[in-house]
């Protein structure tokens, strides 16, 4: 979830909502990878998730990578809610998953390097303090009232209204994981075609990364059961945006899509202001009740973009929320995937080419058939299996073109972050599968053993 946002002063114009995104636009040598991925604590002896504070705790996990690794503190009425440092940011999702938000990095191998040295020093400290982390896309077997609300007026502000919206918007906030990648764009035109191949191929990376086959204890008949859970929540502000693919798109649509998305908060003065249900066009006007007479700053408005939650998301980047979390090479595998079909042109061209002649109702079913059957669903046709071989040529062929080297030139490119997708395309398996396989097997219904075989 994102921390308070710094956009600017006084929204004087209505073109400003629109400008501030397209301030993103760079050349694409300017181009940048930023991932993101959380992941569940627990207390390696009870098998429970980490509470906020204590000797065994997200506290104390903040705290042991401030002291020893030199992150600097970020604080919310008096608690340790976050920590920066060099472009990056670790963060609490609302049940007490740990994030890390990565620094804007040039390549895959960068982030790679970034993923492995987070996760080393996460280790470090949890060995010590006797927890675990592990990588899933929905927590394996605990209740709603075993994860606590970690202390952020946000999270207290959206628990409140995510129970009166959709059926499943606190099990999102408290028991839900992801990896995602966040991409730019040069120009509006790319912002669209980009914004539309991310929308269309969303549920190839649902499917591929699917990593949640259990919840409360068994399996819920799902591959990404999270892929289910943000189907079935806040409809205003979930989905896959049929207008994206409307002729004239672009940024000024999305802001007209935004100011239809009810409000969270304001925040002011290291506060959150409860606006739950407001609109921002109210707001505009200076009518919004939370702040009568009031009119929003451009920070107000880069908060309210940060409410929504479709599976593309714009800013000044563009967001892909699609993927469950999952073991430590998806974590490079997802970037790779997106960076290959969004960085080169020709591939972007040959993404766009396999998905243009799709309307809504097809992008629809293949969101459904990526959730509950991964590689094994089919839509009008269409074998995600077969697609998902498709698309991942096309992205390791991107990769290629891009030819972005490591390891000081010892390694040619990119592609090789694309291994664990071609292991699954290979056997038609993804971590959902794996995983079921081992609890039907030699697990023989034991799911505790989840956390030995598959933690960081």
């Amino acid at each position: 979830m994102s921390i308070p946002q710094s956009g600017g002063g006084p929204i004087e114009r209505h073109e400003q909502l629109a400008e501030y995104m397209a301030e993103g636009c760079k050349p694409k040598e300017d181009w940048r990878i930023g991932t993101e991925h959380e992941k569940f604590g627990y207390c390696k002896d009870s098998l429970k998730p980490i509470p906020y504070d204590g000797e065994r705790s997200i506290k104390a996990v903040l705290e042991g990578l401030r002291d020893r690794y030199g992150w600097n503190e970020v604080r919310e009425s008096g608690y340790l809610i976050g920590l920066t440092k060099d472009g990056a940011n670790v963060s609490l999702e609302p049940g007490g998953a740990l994030e890390l938000s990565g620094a804007p990095l040039c390549n895959i191998h960068q982030t790679c390097d970034e993923v492995n040295e987070h996760l080393r020093e996460v280790k470090s400290i949890a060995d010590e303090i006797g927890v675990g982390f592990i990588g899933l896309g929905a927590a394996p077997q605990w209740t709603h009232d075993e994860m606590p609300l970690m202390p952020k007026g946000r999270y207290k502000l959206m628990d409140a209204y995510q129970g009166r919206v959709g059926t499943t918007g606190t099990t999102m906030m408290r028991r839900t994981c992801t990896v995602q990648v966040n991409l730019d764009f040069a120009t509006e035109a790319d912002m669209v075609q980009k914004m539309r191949v991310a929308l269309a191929l969303q549920p190839v990376a649902t499917a591929l990364f699917a990593n949640s086959p259990f919840f409360e204890g068994k399996p819920n008949g799902m591959r990404s059961y999270r892929s289910w859970v943000w189907r079935n929540m806040d409809a205003a502000r979930t989905g896959m945006l049929p207008f994206v693919f409307d002729e004239g798109f672009g940024f000024e649509a999305y802001v007209q899509y935004a100011l239809d998305v009810p409000m969270y908060f304001v925040y002011r003065d290291g506060k959150y202001i409860d606006a739950l249900g407001q609109s921002f066009r109210d707001f505009l006007k200076g009518e919004l009740p939370a702040l009568p007479g009031e009119k929003p700053t451009l920070s107000d408005w880069a908060d309210h973009l940060t409410t929504l939650f479709p599976e593309a998301r714009v800013k000044k980047f563009i967001e892909m929320r699609g993927a469950d979390g999952g073991p430590w090479r998806r974590l490079c595998a997802l970037p790779a995937f997106w960076v290959g079909l969004m960085y080169d042109q020709g591939a972007l061209d040959a993404a766009w080419d396999l998905v243009k002649g799709w309307d809504a109702p097809t992008r629809e079913a293949m969101r459904v058939a990526a959730g509950d059957q991964a590689l094994g669903g089919t839509v009008n046709g269409i074998k995600m299996h077969d697609l998902a071989r498709e698309v991942l040529d096309i992205a390791e062929a991107g990769l290629k073109a891009r030819a972005a080297e490591g390891a000081g030139g010892l390694i040619p490119d990119e592609t090789h972050f694309l291994n664990a997708l071609k292991e699954s395309i290979a056997s038609g398996q993804t971590p959902a599968d794996e995983l079921l396989a081992k609890y039907k097997g030699e697990w023989n219904g034991d799911l505790d053993r989840i956390y030995a075989e598959y933690s960081y």
